[in-house]
C-alpha cells in the first residue's frame, strides 16, 4: 500500500475567504498527487463487505468478485469489469440506497453509460424480488430507450443476478487490485472536459490527454 509522505507545506487560511491563488494551487498538487489512496480505499471498502451476508448465500465480496469475474470471461471493458466489482459496495454505508452510493464513487472515472447503469441497477435486478416488497418487478422497463439499456440488462442478467454461488470458480480480490489502480488513476470526466488541474503556483498539468472511458 502506498504511504502518504508528510510535508510541511500546508495552506495557513483558517477560512476560504482569506485565500489565495498560491495556496489552492498546492493544495491542488498535494491533492492529485496523492490520487493513488483513492484506489486504496475503494480495496478497503470491498475488502469490508466480507463482513456482510445478510440473509445471501454469499457474503457481499464474494457476491461482487463474483460478478466481476463473470464480467471479466464475458469480455467486458476494463471500466465495466471494476464498475461490476464496485456495483454494490455502498452497501457498507446503507443497502437501500447502495446503487447511487456506487455510481457516485465511479463517477469521475466512468462513462456515463456506466455510470448511468449502476445508479439504476436495482431496477433491473428487481423483476426477481420487487413484489416481495410490494413494488413494480417491471421497473426496469421504465428505462428502455436509454441507450446503456442493453449493457444493464446484460449486466443485470448475466453476471449480477446470477452471482451468489458458493461454487463457483471467483477470481480473489487481488487479483482485480491492478484494475482498480487504471481506472481511479485519472478523474476521465475532468479530462473529457479539458480542464487543467493547478498543481503549483506557476505549473499547470493539461490533462485533456488522458486515456478516456472508451479507451480502457
Amino acid at each position: 500500500m502506498t504511504t502518504t509522505e508528510p510535508t510541511t507545506e500546508t495552506a495557513r487560511f483558517t477560512r476560504m475567504d482569506e485565500s489565495t491563488a498560491e495556496q489552492w494551487a498546492e493544495i491542488g498538487r498535494q491533492t492529485f498527487g496523492h490520487q493513488a489512496r483513492v484506489a486504496e480505499k475503494v480495496l478497503e471498502l470491498l475488502a469490508e463487505l466480507a463482513t456482510i451476508t445478510d440473509g445471501f448465500a454469499v457474503d457481499q465480496l464474494t457476491h461482487c468478485l463474483q460478478t466481476a469475474t463473470r464480467a471479466e470471461r464475458g469480455g467486458a471493458s476494463t471500466e465495466m469489469i471494476v464498475a461490476s466489482l464496485l456495483h454494490d459496495v455502498g452497501k457498507i454505508v446503507a443497502v437501500v440506497n447502495h446503487p447511487a452510493i456506487a455510481a457516485e464513487i465511479l463517477k469521475p472515472y466512468v462513462s456515463d453509460d456506466v455510470y448511468w447503469l449502476i445508479q439504476v441497477h436495482q431496477d433491473f435486478q428487481g423483476q426477481h424480488y420487487y413484489e416481495h416488497f410490494g413494488m413494480d418487478p417491471a421497473a426496469r422497463e421504465r428505462h428502455r430507450g436509454h441507450r446503456g439499456f442493453e449493457l444493464a440488462q446484460r449486466f443485470a442478467d448475466e453476471w449480477d443476478q446470477t452471482s451468489f454461488d458458493p461454487s463457483y470458480d471467483t477470481l480473489p480480490l487481488e487479483h482485480f487490485a491492478p484494475l482498480v489502480h487504471e481506472l481511479f488513476a485519472t478523474p476521465i470526466r475532468l479530462a473529457a472536459e479539458g480542464q487543467r488541474l493547478t498543481t503549483s503556483a506557476n505549473v499547470s498539468t493539461e490533462i485533456a490527454s488522458a486515456p478516456t472511458a472508451a479507451t480502457r
